[in-house]
């Protein structure tokens, strides 16, 4: 009998640590990199939240619903901080393990930070990791139990403006892609995003991180996202708060008008308080913004 607690235990461990692999996002040589004497740093904050700064070798670790429950969806999860550093539990973490609950397979994604550093352009740096990840996703989709046109994405703060950047820029490869396997995101999540670089509504510091600190006109247009929505752009459901005083709620607001205009099927919410990077739990309301994604996500056939 304890012989077989014992066995019980280990392949409880096992499909454990199965369910949470992290794995390199690239096999080989990382594209656009640049060798440089460069450390990875990791912070811990006192409420437990895992902070990773100087990223240059980005990571997919693997959130897998009980096979019981999965009903063959994915969502790459992109924490946010400003592309200086990547919020892996509160934006990374405990969104995968939300979304597990929904019976959706999670990824949360640990991009590489831009930097002159060690890229040769840091301006397409994250979006090769962020277009890398769901192609991956899609390439081992029967591996995974996942149905590859159900491959979706959520994004945070900066990591909503790499979420953004994806579902807008999916037509141009800056990955390798032999297969020509779609990059496109069958939906978007949109959590108190980073939208424009228009000096009106920007987030200063993203923009600077990831575009330096005197950009191009052109530049700041190719990722100002609500600039680039055509009506393949996918369907989206946007969160946001409108005490924001770290990414101003005109943000949201654009994009959403952006999807409508160009008839791109769209939801919002937004709410009266919370401020910047609640996460799960907006803890001025009782409303759960998963709950909603999960209506939304029920009503398009994902769930």
């Amino acid at each position: 009998m304890i012989r077989l607690f014992i066995l019980m235990g280990l392949s409880a461990l096992s499909l454990d640590t199965l369910s949470q692999d992290i794995l390199p996002l690239y096999l080989g040589k990382i594209p656009n990199s640049i060798k440089a004497d460069y450390t990875e740093t990791k912070n811990m904050s006192s409420d437990g939240n895992i902070r990773y700064g100087q990223v240059s070798k980005p990571t997919l670790q693997i959130f897998l619903p009980p096979k019981e429950k999965a009903n063959g969806t994915a969502v790459v999860v992109v924490p946010g901080g400003g592309y200086r550093i990547v919020s892996y539990v509160n934006e990374g973490i405990k969104i995968a393990e939300a979304f597990n609950k929904l019976g959706a397979a999670a990824f949360v994604l640990k991009y590489r930070l831009p930097s002159d550093s060690i890229m040769k352009d840091k301006t397409i740096g994250p979006l090769q990791d962020v277009q890398q990840a769901i192609k991956t996703i899609r390439e081992n989709a029967a591996k995974w139990n996942i149905n590859s046109d159900k491959v979706g994405i959520i994004g945070f703060s900066a990591g909503g403006h790499l979420a953004s950047t994806a579902g807008t820029h999916f037509n141009q490869a800056v990955i390798e892609n032999k297969k020509s396997t779609s990059l496109r995101p069958n939906f978007m999540i949109l959590a108190y995003p980073v939208i424009s670089f228009s000096d009106s509504l920007m987030h200063k510091g993203s923009r600077n991180n990831l575009l330096g600190a005197h950009p191009s006109e052109e530049l700041v247009r190719l990722y100002s996202n609500e600039l680039q929505v055509t009506p393949q752009t996918p369907p989206a459901f946007l969160f946001h708060a409108a005490d924001d005083q770290v990414v101003k709620v005109e943000n949201s607001l654009r994009f959403y008008e952006a999807l409508v205009k160009n008839q791109v099927s769209a939801e919002m919410h937004l709410y009266p308080k919370g401020g910047h990077g609640f996460g799960l739990n907006n803890k001025t309301t009782p409303d759960r913004w998963i709950d909603r994604v999960e209506n939304w996500m029920k009503s398009l056939g994902l769930l």
